[in-house]
This record gives C-alpha cells, structure tokens and sequence, in this order.
C-alpha cells in the first residue's frame, strides 16, 4: 500500500478502483480528512436532539431544571412537574393542583410566584382558599392576610431541601426530563421513609 500512497494522493487510483465516470479531484487531499469540503453530516442529522424537550432552560441560576412541586402539611411531596429554569411558576399553578393524590385541601399556600387574580380564582372555584402573598405593584390588594398560615411554608421549603440533599437531584446529573424525573421520584420516596429498623 505504500507505493500506491503517491499516486492514491493525486485523486486518479479512486476514480479507477470505484469505476467512476465522474469528474474526479486532482489536486492533492489534505492530510487531515475533517477538512474535506465536502463533508456531511451524518444521517438523521435534522432530527432535534439535546435540551430539547428534556427539561432544561437557562435562568439566572445557570443552565437548570425547575421541579414544581406539591406538599402536604407536614412538607412530604405528593406531586411535582419538571419544566425548564426559564419558566415561571404562576402559569403552573392548574397543573399543581391536579397533581397527586385525590384530596381536598382546604388551602394552598404558595409564594409570590404564584401570585396572580387568575390563580386566586381558580383555587376558589375549587372551594380551595388561597394563600398567596400579593405582589408588591399589585393594585387592589386586600388588607387581611393569614400571616399565621402563610408560616406552614416553612414545611415546604424544608422538603425541597431535604429533595435536594440527594446529589443527583441537586446537580441535575441525568440527562434526560424522564430520567431526571425517575430519580426525583425516588427521592422523595426515600424521604417520605421516616424509620428504618434493623435486627
């Protein structure tokens, strides 16, 4: 193979070893085959492939996946969703209060992102009462507030925390939305454990 190096280089043996009746290059090929002009991508390359659909989206925390979640009184999540790092929380709060076992609440509370007429409506049409702080530019706001139920959050936010002590969950580790979502589930399942005895 050595002495049909040279002339393999001038471009004329391959168009006698395929039978080509084309034009063939007679100019010399580069060492390096990346830098073929005519080069393509391979097939299927159309398809839309990586973030897409996977649950990702930049915010001002970085390149993150936003799990919405829903607790209980005690803070145990009984329901989340998984959105990109972009998207905001008051358009998620009907699918949040379908999430989850069957039950009644008597009040959801939540915090400012979730703040809009719209989601106040939609939890009283429910014969749910909503407690959700009013933002600050809010005009007509009420001057009652059930500060003493609005502290049950806390709850909440200890539950995430406690979601998040799992290192995959915290890093986003799986690259995939229905991968990410298996391990989220998991988790919350080991926290819903309380006890483990052993003999």
């Amino acid at each position: 193979m050595e002495a049909l190096r040279p002339a393999l280089q001038g471009g004329r043996l391959r168009g006698l070893l395929r039978h080509a009746g084309g034009h063939e290059c007679v100019g010399p090929s580069h060492p390096d085959v990346r830098l073929d002009h005519r080069a393509r991508p391979c097939l299927g390359g159309g398809r839309k492939r990586g973030q897409h659909g996977q649950a990702l989206g930049r915010s001002r925390g970085g390149f993150t996946t936003k799990i919405h979640a829903k607790s209980d009184a005690s803070g145990a999540l009984i329901g989340f969703d998984l959105t990109g790092g972009e998207k905001g929380d008051a358009p998620h709060f009907a699918v949040l209060l379908d999430l989850g076992p069957d039950i009644a609440p008597r009040a959801v509370i939540g915090d400012k992102g979730y703040a809009s007429k719209a989601n106040r409506a939609l939890a009283r049409t429910r014969g749910i009462a909503p407690v959700i702080p009013h933002k600050d530019n809010e005009k007509g706001k009420p001057v009652f507030f059930a500060r003493t139920l609005y502290k049950a959050r806390a709850r909440i936010e200890q539950g995430i925390g406690a979601l998040k002590r799992f290192k995959r969950v915290a890093l986003r580790c799986e690259k995939t939305a229905r991968n990410f979502r298996s391990i989220v589930s998991i988790a919350a399942g080991l926290c819903l454990i309380k006890f483990v005895h052993t003999a």
